[in-house]
């Protein structure tokens, strides 16, 4: 078996919610709107993020509603 690689996009917070989780609105033609908590490293380094914030992420191949957060773009 092969093991699926994650899809890469990027996006703008929309809205926070409780316990690191994220609305994020997607860069793609749509405008999909997807769920999305931050990665370990990110909470690690206790990185902080806003509404308006660019951020890149990753979703499953499965579940295109949501998504893991891995950067948060300048």
């Amino acid at each position: 078996m092969s093991h699926e690689q994650p899809i890469e996009v990027e996006g703008t917070i929309s809205t926070v919610l409780p316990g690191t989780m994220f609305r994020v609105k997607l860069d793609n033609m749509d405008q999909h709107e997807i769920l999305a908590h931050l990665s370990g490293k990110m909470r690690k380094h206790f990185v902080r993020l806003t509404v308006g914030d660019r951020v890149r992420l990753e979703m499953s191949p499965y579940d295109l509603s949501k998504g893991r957060i891995t950067y948060r773009l300048k």
